[in-house]
């Protein structure tokens, strides 16, 4: 029994299979490029609250937003952006940090909305290859009249499933890195706001 071979059925599949190739490459582009972003993002440093506090409680702001800069993480920014708006109040400090958290959130997810749009897409796109595949393959089967038989039109119909095949593991390649993204953000989201709250309560410590 001759087995199916990967590069045959891709040839197969026509050229619908050209914008699923490209959708693919920019999912696992997408997924990398982010994957990295957002790990970075995670980082931690487990004594970098307790140096703010000591910082923010020796009054030397200026050491607080160095060790903001140096860690360079979501995180740390939001930090910063409430040493620079101490002593004005409080509503103001915490608006320029949600602000920032939500600056930060955007930056996180950029590329992300690429990656739903290919999940709900590639199949889609894959199920147009799919129809004007069998509507080719019927017009050569009424093209072909008395010679007509079920191995052409059998024939026609396979290249045609080809690209719905693609079109779904396109599509669920990408909304399982889809929503495995989602949920890294939303750890860092977490942590993000769990500082901002121990910030926020430092703040309003008694002198």
């Amino acid at each position: 029994m001759e087995s199916l071979k990967f590069w045959s059925l891709v040839i197969d599949g026509g050229y619908i299979m050209v914008p699923l190739a490209l959708l693919l490459l920019l999912t696992i582009y997408i997924f990398t490029e982010r994957f990295i972003i957002i790990n970075r993002a995670l980082r931690e440093d487990p004594t970098f609250m307790k140096r703010i506090r000591d910082y923010v409680h020796e009054a030397d702001l200026d050491s607080a937003e160095r060790l903001c800069r140096n860690t360079d993480t979501p995180y740390s920014r939001i930090i910063l952006k409430g040493l620079q708006r101490i002593g004005r109040p409080t509503q103001d400090v915490l608006a320029a940090i949600d602000n920032t958290g939500n600056l930060e959130v955007a930056n996180l997810g950029k590329g992300l909305p690429w990656l739903s749009t290919t999940a709900a897409g590639a199949p889609m796109l894959g199920f147009l290859g799919t129809v004007v595949g069998m509507i080719q393959a019927f017009y050569t089967l009424a093209k072909a009249g008395a010679a007509s038989n079920i191995t052409l039109l059998s024939g026609g119909i396979y290249q045609a499933l080809v690209t719905t095949v693609a079109g779904l593991i396109v599509g669920i390649i990408a909304l399982f890195a889809y929503n495995y993204l989602v949920a890294r953000i939303n750890r860092v989201m977490n942590r993000m706001e769990a500082s901002s709250i121990e910030f926020m309560d430092l703040l309003n410590e008694p002198a």
